[in-house]
């Protein structure tokens, strides 16, 4: 379509980048240094996750006049890898007692068949875990929630091997037997926590990544009260201040379920400027998230994904009328 020349339009058009952190991936791996950067690198980006088609420039040779930024950050439940692994050892296996059923009681096996026994000479069963971060996490959250901070976990859980205690290490043990007769493993709080530090400490989640009730909620609060927002315009600072000062006026919101949104979900419940801030034609923009606090952004490093960072710049595009 061909453009008409010297007739120009204005339209409420915002512009939008991202920073993504993919699945099982962390925030170090979209962005290893303290700074995160919007509107300088599109290239291989979604829809989703901009609408520019060039870094820091706007199509062709439009002007945009910014009347409002915001940073969006998504509430998503992160997802962990399950190639980073933690080890326990020599954890016993246990059933109800029949006599009591209140009481727990280690599960026996005759030596020579694996199969459960209450014979006198049968041995106790113990269990060696291999368990990915992902596993780890969850099964650490459902501890956390338990009245008693423990988790059962079923014999037949990939990751679970199950031998006989002591001299009797060599003994075969039946584990779907087991299963049947009732077997079980409980891990306490203290015991997935050891699992979790044995991850090296770059790899480990985030605190409020692991934590279950409104963890997301302070992850977002984390991220917003330690950092700084700039937006730049031709290398000129136009705006600078910490995060929590361009609420997103935008995001889920329901009053029976939890969700955490950086500001209410309102599109005038944002920063506007007082005078808008002019981006002229072929004239270089961006904006930048810094993390001053080298601690802080070690542990903000650690955040898995998915996740999404917006930054909106709300305004009126003015372009040719095609």
């Amino acid at each position: 379509m061909s453009v008409v020349r010297g007739v120009k339009e204005k339209v409420h058009l915002p512009i939008y980048d991202s920073l993504t952190v993919d699945p099982e991936s962390q925030l170090k791996d979209a962005e290893p240094t303290g700074t995160l950067k919007f509107f300088v690198d599109v290239q291989n980006k979604t829809k989703l996750e901009t609408n520019l088609q060039s870094a820091g420039l706007l199509p062709h040779y439009n002007t945009f006049e910014a009347r409002a930024l915001r940073v969006v950050i998504s509430d998503l439940p992160p997802q962990f890898p399950s190639d980073s692994t933690g080890t326990l050892d020599g954890v016993g296996v246990t059933m109800q007692d029949p006599n009591n059923p209140n009481n727990e009681i280690p599960v026996k096996v005759d030596a020579a068949t694996g199969q459960p026994s209450a014979a006198g000479g049968a041995v106790a069963v113990t269990a060696s875990i291999e368990f990915g971060l992902d596993s780890i996490v969850g099964f650490l959250q459902d501890a956390q929630d338990s009245n008693d901070g423990t988790t059962e976990i079923s014999v037949l859980e990939d990751g679970v091997d199950l031998g006989a205690a002591g001299l009797n290490a060599g003994v075969t043990v039946d584990a779907e037997a087991v299963d049947k007769a009732g077997g079980t493993i409980t891990l306490t709080v203290g015991d997935l926590q050891d699992m979790l530090d044995e991850i090296p400490a770059d790899e480990q989640p985030i605190d409020e990544q692991v934590s279950g009730g409104d963890g997301t909620g302070t992850l977002v609060n984390k991220l917003i009260y330690n950092t700084v927002t700039t937006l730049y315009v031709g290398e000129k600072t136009m705006i600078q201040m910490p995060t929590w000062f361009f609420p997103s006026g935008a995001g889920a919101y329901s009053e029976s379920a939890t969700f955490a949104s950086h500001g209410e979900p309102n599109p005038l419940a944002t920063f506007r400027f007082a005078e808008p801030i002019f981006i002229d034609k072929q004239q270089n923009f961006r904006v930048e998230i810094d993390v001053p606090d080298k601690d802080v952004l070690d542990e903000l490093q650690r955040i898995y994904g998915p996740m999404f960072i917006w930054v909106v710049l709300d305004g009126y595009m003015t372009r040719d009328v095609q």
